[in-house]
């Protein structure tokens, strides 16, 4: 088969790109855009081959476009006007702008790509925008399926809920659509989807009896909902995804006392054998709450030992116990390994903890995406 020119927009520190070498399909990033100075480093970095545009999308006009005589259109625009916890801007978003300017482009193209991915924050899927691709989509010709999935559907423990969309032009399927089905949840219009380890928009409902505080600030229905998390044998371990300690200095990525005293009731803790951990953000390393899960390394001290009557301790016995826990950040390498990214990943050396924190946070799973690009094409 002959290669496929591959156009990535938003382009990031080159999940998409990941996604493409890891599906096996035979095809060629032919151009990569995106304006982000730290995640063009480590695009460039790992893929110095690659032509990598750092320019609006805007700023490209039809004619570049054409020129690049393309056959797969893959992006991940920004999140932020869809994300739950922010405005919620949506179309009238600046962020939103390249976006729009896409879609604008999209029929005007001599020669529209044949494939089309993209990837979106849960949110995504009730915007104003998602209706105005569904509409641009339907007009140029393409058949599309869209899907709430997260890594959890292929045996990775992090739980990553997102939207996709994958659209191929009718000429490549006939009337008969797909050909294969995603085996997770498939999105109707309007539904929200469910992430197959839990994540939700919204915390599972509890009963008042139930909403008694155990250990930290969780309910029965959180400690249940883990507890059935970590006996799926679907899901890999955590400890298939840690660097070997002897390969990395964890002492640099303990939990500072001062954040244990303030928010140790807010940390998500796992251990090696658990098979499941939160959804890494771009925050993570910086702020605690949501963010990230955090490593016990301590597997000797039980943590319920040390949180029950933790708060009549005092500080100094509070910190104590809290350190017995040796409790850690994953590194930026182990949260990579959670999201995917393969071994030959790397980052060029001048990027630091909290920008390789934050460039991991804004990307994608790449085993997922690399599923999803082989059903696209078969």
């Amino acid at each position: 088969m002959e290669a496929l020119r591959v156009v990535e927009l938003y382009s990031g520190i080159g999940g998409m790109h990941y996604a493409l070498k890891g599906s096996g399909i035979s095809a060629q990033v032919v151009a990569a855009v995106d304006i982000n100075p730290t995640a063009n480093l480590v695009y460039q970095h790992n893929f110095p081959d690659t032509p990598l545009w750092n320019k609006t999308i805007e700023g490209i006009t039809l004619d570049v476009f054409d020129k690049l005589s393309f056959d797969m259109l893959v992006m991940s625009p920004p999140c932020q006007p869809f994300t739950r916890i922010g405005l919620q801007g949506d179309i009238t978003d600046a962020r939103t702008k390249s976006f729009l300017y896409i879609l604008h482009l999209l029929p005007r193209l001599c020669r529209r790509p044949r494939f089309i991915l993209l990837e979106n924050v849960k949110g995504f899927e009730t915007s104003s925008a998602r209706e105005r691709l569904v509409e641009t989509l339907k007009d140029c010709g393409y058949l599309f399926q869209e899907f709430m999935l997260s890594p959890t559907s292929v045996g990775i423990p992090n739980s990553r809920l997102r939207y996709f969309l994958m659209a191929k032009l009718s000429t490549e399927t006939g009337s008969s659509g797909f050909s294969a089905q995603v085996p997770d949840v498939v999105l109707q219009s309007g539904s929200s989807g469910q992430d197959t380890a839990g994540e939700s928009s919204s915390q599972p409902e509890a009963s008042s009896q139930e909403r008694r505080v155990l250990y930290k600030l969780e309910t029965l229905v959180d400690i249940q909902r883990k507890s059935t998390q970590n006996r799926d044998e679907s899901l890999r371990q955590i400890q298939d995804f840690l660097e070997p300690q002897t390969e990395v200095d964890l002492q640099q990525y303990l939990i500072p006392p001062r954040t244990l005293l303030r928010y140790c009731l807010l940390l998500d803790i796992v251990q090696p054998s658990c098979r499941r951990s939160v959804c890494f953000t771009k925050g993570y390393g910086r702020y605690v709450e949501g963010t990230g899960s955090v490593l016990q390394c301590h597997l000797e001290t039980e943590m319920q030992s040390v949180f029950a009557g933790l708060e009549l301790c005092s500080e100094e016995e509070k910190l104590q116990r809290l350190l017995n826990l040796q409790l850690r950040y994953f590194t930026p390498r182990e949260v990579a390994n959670l999201m995917g990214f393969p071994q030959s990943f790397s980052f060029p050396g001048q990027i630091s903890t909290p920008q390789r924190y934050r460039v991991l946070g804004n990307s994608l799973n790449v085993v997922l995406v690399s599923r999803l690009l082989q059903l696209l094409v078969s």
